[in-house]
């Protein structure tokens, strides 16, 4: 079985949310017609990525925007990973909704490392990661500065994630690029990341967790890898038989952790030289 994920490399409008789901939708049609099975979005693409911002601004639940995506899921058959400001308890959160080819809402995912440090100060954080199932396939979310901790990789996994879908918008992409790459082989996940393009940006990819093959020897795990610049589509095909059966034989993920040694993870305390204001 191929699971295809179509990953849109595009800069959406600030604030403007109707005009951005209209480009979602031609996408999803285009996505559709490449025989995709999910079209991936950057993150807060809906409303744009425009901080700061305010809870009575952002995105509610029962937005037309979400009711217009999931009707055009339904209608061409294919799923979304649709990302917006939307509203929190209190203050704006980062999320994702994964909707499926029936226009059903899977999950939300509210980002859990909000980029406390900038402009994301004024978001209000998620406390959970969440895996859902896709038509069989199980489906993990990290946006942006989660995948910078591989505990959120490993948390998908450990929940049972076999492809894990990165909606971002940051520069400075070669060492995360890199650093995705090996959240794939570490944690034996399909991992696929969308972009906005830009100078220092763009470079949207896939990674296999397939490192080795039967007799031991390296392959490229790359699945693509987009350039910086590159406004439109690009398509990453997963062989689900073929990395099923490698999670199945192989030694990562979940297979000789000693977490007995693990307890200082869950500390809370926090010491010189990672002492920051704002924690």
């Amino acid at each position: 079985m191929i699971f295809k994920v179509a990953v849109l490399q595009k800069r959406s409008l600030s604030r403007k949310i109707s005009e951005n789901t209209g480009i979602i939708i031609k996408n999803m049609q285009a996505a559709a017609a490449g025989n995709a099975d999910i079209l991936l979005l950057p993150e807060c693409f809906i409303t744009g990525y425009d901080l700061p911002a305010e809870n009575k601004n952002a995105l509610k639940d029962t937005d037309v925007a979400i009711s217009r995506l999931c009707a055009a899921a339904k209608n061409l058959r294919v799923g979304l990973v649709a990302t917006a400001l939307t509203q929190g308890q209190k203050n704006p959160q980062n999320s994702a909704f994964v909707i499926d080819k029936s226009g059903k809402i899977l999950m939300k995912y509210s980002k859990v490392h909000t980029c406390d440090f900038s402009a994301e100060k004024c978001l209000e954080s998620g406390d959970e990661f969440k895996v859902c199932d896709f038509h069989g396939i199980k489906i993990g979310i990290m946006i942006c500065y989660d995948r910078e901790y591989p505990e959120s990789a490993r948390i998908l996994m450990l929940k049972g994630a076999e492809i894990i879908l990165v909606p971002n918008d940051c520069g400075a992409m070669r060492p995360r690029v890199q650093a995705l790459s090996t959240r794939a082989y570490e944690n034996m996940v399909g991992v696929v990341m969308a972009n906005p393009p830009g100078k220092n940006a763009g470079n949207s990819c896939a990674f296999s967790p397939v490192c080795w093959d039967c007799d031991g020897l390296c392959v490229d795990n790359t699945i693509f890898l987009a350039d910086d610049m590159t406004d439109g589509l690009f398509y990453a095909d997963f062989d689900m038989d073929a990395l099923r059966a490698y999670r199945g034989r192989e030694m990562m993920g979940n297979t000789f952790r000693k977490v007995k040694a693990y307890a200082d993870l869950l500390s809370a305390q926090i010491q010189e030289p990672f002492v920051r204001n704002g924690q």
